[in-house]
């Protein structure tokens, strides 16, 4: 028995339903389809499929063998994709998992150039603001906005800084008074980022020295687009990414506070960086993606 053709085989018939229907996907005889599968069966000492007149089913062993020989038949794919994708030119699909609103501001305008750079490159973009597992979605880089420190057993690769602006609206200025201080923060209408649940502090660094600021507000999110409509609404102070409301502030629409300090959330120092497994540290079209991602973000503010 050819057991890589026996397991394609198995694959199949589970998916189809039919050892007709595989035998004319693989252009073989039923005959073959079924001496196939039943050498697979009695190799396994189990069966893996119930057969009945309609219909061919999963057993509770073949449903869990699927799910492994899947997993495995994706692994031969990936390292077959991985020998190709060592050369001198990028080669073959590229999943990406990254923040939905620095996805759509930062590489939106630039996909198609960077398609056709590398017209052999496939791109699947995973936009999210959750943290990915890595392994388990089959990403093969993902860009993050956070503290890369943080990210064991994974290799990290620094391309941009990460600056916040403090801005407010015009007419929640009228209304409630410009803040001249950090400290005054504490009695505004401060709308945060939901990075976790409870009071959060701002950290506001001049000169060396730190300050810290517990900022309270009826609004939490863990969107950011949804943070700057608020803001730009007058309900009240946020701290946005300079990429995400750079615009905003050139034209008038929103109001820069506080700008000779350097502001964080929390006390976390943060960083636009790329993580990827090691598995994935001789790949061409990784390495294509992030130096034409970080090549757009020097030229821009990269927040």
């Amino acid at each position: 028995m050819d057991k890589l053709q026996a397991l394609h085989a198995f694959m199949d018939v589970a998916e189809s339903g039919g050892f007709s229907k595989t035998a004319r996907r693989l252009g073989v005889a039923t005959s073959s389809v079924t001496r196939l599968i039943d050498s697979l069966e009695a190799s396994l000492g189990a069966a893996l499929l119930t057969r009945s007149t309609r219909r061919v089913t999963l057993t509770d062993a073949g449903a869990a063998y699927l799910e492994q020989v899947a997993r495995v038949m994706s692994d031969l794919d990936e390292a077959d994709g991985s020998v190709s994708d060592a050369g001198a030119e990028a080669v073959g699909p590229l999943r990406v998992s990254m923040p939905v609103t620095f996805a759509r501001l930062c590489l939106g305008p630039h996909i198609a150039s960077f398609l056709r750079q590398h017209p052999r490159v496939s791109l699947d973009l995973v936009l999210s603001d959750a943290y990915v597992d890595l392994a388990a979605e089959r990403i093969d880089v993902a860009v993050r906005i956070g503290a890369p420190a943080s990210q064991p057993q994974l290799i990290v690769r620094h391309l941009a800084e990460h600056r916040r602006y403090v801005v407010a609206g015009h007419e929640y200025l009228e209304r409630h008074g410009t803040p001249a201080t950090p400290a005054e923060l504490a009695a505004h209408e401060c709308l945060r980022f939901a990075y976790q649940a409870g009071p959060q502090r701002w950290s506001f660094l001049r000169d060396g020295m730190v300050q810290h600021v517990e900022v309270h507000g009826r609004l939490a999110a863990n969107n950011s687009d949804l943070l700057r409509e608020a803001v730009l609404d007058g309900l009240g102070i946020a701290l946005l990414a300079e990429w995400l409301v750079q615009e905003d502030v050139q034209a008038g629409r929103l109001r820069r506070l506080l700008e000779e300090y350097d502001i964080n959330p929390q006390d976390q120092r943060i960083s636009v960086h790329a993580a990827y497994l090691p598995n994935r540290r001789h790949s061409r079209k990784v390495h294509a993606f992030l130096d034409f991602l970080q090549g757009h973000l020097a030229k821009a503010p990269a927040g």
